[in-house]
């Protein structure tokens, strides 16, 4: 019995150490194979993706018309007295043509009492503001660019976008310059509040990440073009939840030629007063559209033969209503706003109004702003 149990001892016993030698061998084989350690081997990877080639030509062709905004404001120390700059914050921008305008947010720069802009190759420049328009949350610097001036970006069209098209953004989030984040258009005319009550209108929203800092840069379609200007982002956090939103390139180009030329933004000039006290008298009358206050004379209005409201012995007399502009309907005072905003000067529009009960239709070949 006791030599059965001796023997089963030594058999266990082995067992053990031979498990014990077979689990700590790859750490004896490490260390002392790990002496003798080498670079590995690099394997051939073969040629990038054609959507890959694609997506870096697309990003350095638009780089260098990619810029860096910092702002400060100039405050007064209340005990010394002292005066000095205190950084605001930073965005993005792009070179827009090649007299040095940039364009950006309007958020970017609203408050600040300097701007600077960086561009890709280094080179820093303070910037003056030319002009800004709130109520599309764009705004344009301008730089004093001497030689070699970064290019300007491709402009493209946002009329045409399709829901899943690829997109890219370039900008600056939380100041890391530069930061390329691609994705695809996930929906279509959407709608932000503005600090006046205005929504911006036909807004492009992309899950292509947008984080603070990327306010301002360009969205691109995949030939290069500059279909957006990202503006904003839908997150709890404060941070990229994949619901970014761009103003679309076609209200880029109809604003922008004006702030610099003009310094500010004004829809073309139809010339008829209204007033939201005008939708409050038709709500109470159970009607929709614009009530026709006033005609300016000499406008696209008086030409077109609206009837303004007036005053009689008998009491007031409604003018016209207006209930839709081309295709867009109008129910309410800022409707018409809206409408107008998609119009440029010297464009004749179809004019649906509401008159002695009837509707009709009148044409009116809109105007430059007075």
């Amino acid at each position: 019995m006791d030599r059965g149990f001796a023997l089963l001892w030594r058999v266990t016993a082995a067992t053990l150490l031979v498990v014990a030698f077979w689990q700590s061998f790859p750490i004896f084989q490490a260390v002392v194979l790990g002496r003798l350690a080498e670079p590995r081997a690099i394997t051939p990877r073969g040629d990038l993706a054609d959507w890959e080639q694609s997506t870096i030509a697309v990003f350095e062709a638009a780089r260098d018309s990619v810029v860096f905004i910092t702002t400060a404001e100039t405050v007064i120390d209340p005990w010394t007295r002292n005066i000095y700059d205190l950084t605001r914050g930073n965005g993005s921008g792009f070179i827009w043509d090649t007299l040095g305008h940039v364009v950006t947010n309007h958020h970017v720069i609203a408050g600040a009492s300097r701007a600077f802009v960086r561009l890709a190759d280094g080179r820093s420049y303070p910037a003056r503001l030319v002009g800004s328009a709130p109520e599309h949350d764009l705004a344009v610097l301008q730089i004093g660019v001497g030689a070699d001036r970064p290019p300007p970006i491709p402009i493209g069209t946002s009329a045409d976008l399709r829901v899943g098209q690829s997109v890219l953004a370039i900008g600056n989030p939380f100041g890391l310059d530069w930061t390329l984040t691609t994705g695809v258009v996930s929906a279509l005319g959407r709608e932000l509040p503005t600090e006046d009550g205005l929504p911006i209108r036909d807004l492009i929203q992309t899950d292509a990440a947008i984080n603070p800092g990327n306010s301002g840069g360009p969205l691109i379609d995949s030939a290069g073009r500059l279909i957006g200007v990202n503006t904003a982002i839908y997150s709890p956090s404060g941070s990229s939840a994949g619901v970014g939103f761009a103003v679309p390139v076609d209200t880029v180009n109809r604003v922008v030629p004006q702030l610099i030329a003009r310094g500010s933004y004004t829809p073309p000039f139809l010339g008829v007063h209204f007033d939201p006290r005008g939708d409050e008298l038709l709500d109470r009358l159970g009607l929709e559209g614009v009530l026709v206050l006033d005609v300016v004379p000499g406008s696209p209005a008086e030409a077109a033969g609206l009837r303004p409201t007036r005053m009689t012995r008998e009491g007031i007399v409604l003018g016209d209503i207006i209930l839709a502009l081309g295709d867009d309907a109008v129910r309410r005072s800022q409707d018409l706003v809206a409408a107008l905003e998609t119009r440029r000067a010297g464009e004749t529009v179809d004019l649906t109004i509401l008159r002695d009960g009837r509707e009709i239709t009148l044409q009116a070949a809109l105007a430059a702003a007075p």
